[in-house]
Formats: structure tokens, sequence, C-alpha cells
């Protein structure tokens, strides 16, 4: 892919108005999800359950790529039609998750760095052939007493850097995904100022690299308070906090932000989004949008629960998701909104 056609890829996954949809869980985590609703994870249950969100008819309005999982990109829809193919059809960016997970960080109890740059090249090459146009990559950052430390930070930052590099090489967006857990109970000043130290880490280790940074896209987790945090901060402070650490560290250069959801509820995610929207509009040099995995699945996975007579509802809830987002990109969501939809 040229430089050109990297540019053309990173500019349509942060199209005005949609997002990411990050279906890329590993077979252990789907696992964990179709446990929840009593679903044996076989490869055929996992298939269908993938295409029942791919398939659902307008999901390309609001969402402009799909990140995939290995088994997933070498799957087809019930028609015979490759995933990847379907997703293209609809107008949606397919995408894949290359890294192999996050393993204990030597040395450093409690902290994890993420592996999988071993034949990172080969792999990359094999599913750009397949059809990909993009990539993820997902470092972890635990707040805890002692930790983050500078080594599991410039740990992760370096594989970062050095993965979007061979990304770019073999024609493929990278999607720079740091996230700074919310577990635990830290004060979202302490969030604040982890995110800050990560991102400048991120951003040094990216040109180093000799990143294109307009052919990359970030995918960062937002400021907010520890999930165990007795002062739990409010949706205007989260975006307030949020978007000055991105303007403080994230280059104007950068082809889009992509937020992930990292465990808020469904609606609190939008309105975190919608609040940045719509207190910056105007105001960034790059656009804001979403890649959210679990709180666009979860109302779907619920409505679906592995039947074949419930997947008009399911597609119905994943659709519905996608348009509040949608709407919280252009800082239009109102509680007022999603009301009005679910009635309808």
């Amino acid at each position: 892919m040229s430089k050109h056609e990297l540019a053309t890829v990173a500019q349509a996954m942060v199209a005005p108005g949609r997002g990411i949809l990050a279906a890329d869980e590993s077979t252990g985590t789907i696992e964990k999800r179709f446990s929840s609703i009593k679903v044996e994870s076989s490869e055929e249950n996992r298939r269908a359950y993938r295409d029942m969100l791919f398939s659902a008819k307008g999901l390309g309005q609001y969402i402009s790529g799909v990140i995939l999982y290995d088994e997933t990109i070498r799957q087809k829809s019930a028609d015979g039609t490759p995933f990847v193919e379907l997703l293209a059809r609809n107008g949606i960016v397919p995408g894949i998750k290359v890294d192999t997970g996050a393993k204990d960080l030597a040395l450093c109890p409690g902290e994890k760095v993420t592996e999988g740059l071993d034949n990172l090249a080969k792999r990359c090459a094999e599913y750009v052939k397949m059809g990909a146009k993009f990539a993820k990559w997902r470092a972890v950052l635990t707040i805890g007493a002692g930790i983050p430390t500078p080594t599991c930070i410039s740990a992760n930052a370096h594989a970062l850097g050095r993965y979007a590099a061979i990304c770019q090489a073999a024609g493929l967006v990278p999607i720079v995904e740091p996230e700074v857990l919310m577990d635990g109970d830290h004060t979202i000043e302490r969030c604040e100022e982890i995110t800050e130290w990560t991102l400048n880490t991120v951003y040094e280790a990216l040109y180093a690299n000799r990143v294109t940074l307009e052919h990359s896209v970030l995918k960062p987790s937002m400021v907010i308070s520890g999930k165990s945090c007795l002062q739990q901060a409010g949706v205007e402070e989260v975006a307030e906090r949020t978007v000055r650490i991105l303007k403080r560290t994230v280059p104007a250069a950068v082809g889009g932000i992509v937020f992930l959801s990292g465990g808020q509820s469904d609606e609190v995610a939008t309105q975190h989004l919608n609040a940045m929207n719509r207190m910056f509009a105007g105001k960034l040099p790059w656009t804001l949008s979403f890649s959210y995995g679990r709180a666009l699945q979860q109302q779907p996975l619920k409505a679906w629960k592995g039947s074949a007579a419930n997947v008009a509802a399911a597609q119905a809830a994943l659709l519905h998701r996608a348009r509040m987002n949608s709407l919280a990109c252009l800082g239009r969501y109102s509680a007022d909104e999603e009301k009005h939809a679910l009635a309808a």
C-alpha cells in the first residue's frame, strides 16, 4: 500500500460520525462472554455470532472499521462470503489484531508487557493478502502502589513503536493502543498523571521508530477515576481532563483518535465521548471517535443468546448502540435521544 493509500485508510477509519467496532476478542475472552449467556464457545458459534454483527444492514452508516481476530479474518458468512469481503462491501474497513497478548514483565511484579513482535512482518504480509487494511496492538498499564514503573512504560512504548513501524512497512495503518486500566482505587488526578507520562513516552518511541503519524490512529483510554475510587469524576470533568492530556501529548499530525471503552458501561462511554465533542467542537486538530468492543456488543450478545431466531433483535441492539455513539462523535447525543430510540 502506498503512502497515499495509507493516508486514505487512516482518514476513512475516523470519518465524521463513524467509529470502529472491536470484534477481536481472543478465544479465551469470547469464551467468557459466551458463558455469560450460557452458549458454548465452539468455532461455529463464534462464526455465527460475528456473522450476526457484521451482516447487520446499515452498520456501515455508523461503523467505519472492524478489528478482527486471527480466527475471524479466515471465516465466512453463512452464504459463503468471506467476512473481509462482507465488511468491505458495506463500506467498512477490515482490520486485524496482531499482538499475542499481555504477559508478565520480568522483574516487575504486577506489570505486563505485550508480546507478538516475533514474525510480525511475515504475519502482516499474510493479513494484507487476506484484505486487512489496518492493525491493532494493545498495551496495558496498571495503576497501583509503585506502579506503573518507568520500565513498564518504556517497554510497552518500545513495543508499540516497533509494531507501528512494521505495520506501515507492510502496508497496514497501525492503531496504537496504550490502555491505562481503570481497575483500582486511584483518583482521576493519578490517572491523568499516568496517562500523560504514557502518551509522551509512546510518541517518543513512535518518532524513534520513524513512524509516519499521519498514517496512524491512536486508541487511548479516557482519563477517569479508578473503578474502586470512592470519588467518581463527573462526565464533564472526564472530558476536560482527557482532552487536556491529549493536547499536551498527541501531535497534531496523528490521523485521528478512537477511544477504547475500557470497562465503562455502554451509556457512560457514550456520554464521555459526546461531552468531549460537544465541549471542544472545532477546537482540536484530530477527530475524536470510538473503537468500542464490549460497549457496542454487550446488548447484542444478550439479545442473541446463541439463537438464529434472535438475530434481528440482536442486530437492532447493535445498530442502536452504534447510532448513539455516532451521535456522540458529533456532540449530538442526549439522554432523550437514547430513550426515544429505545421506545421506537
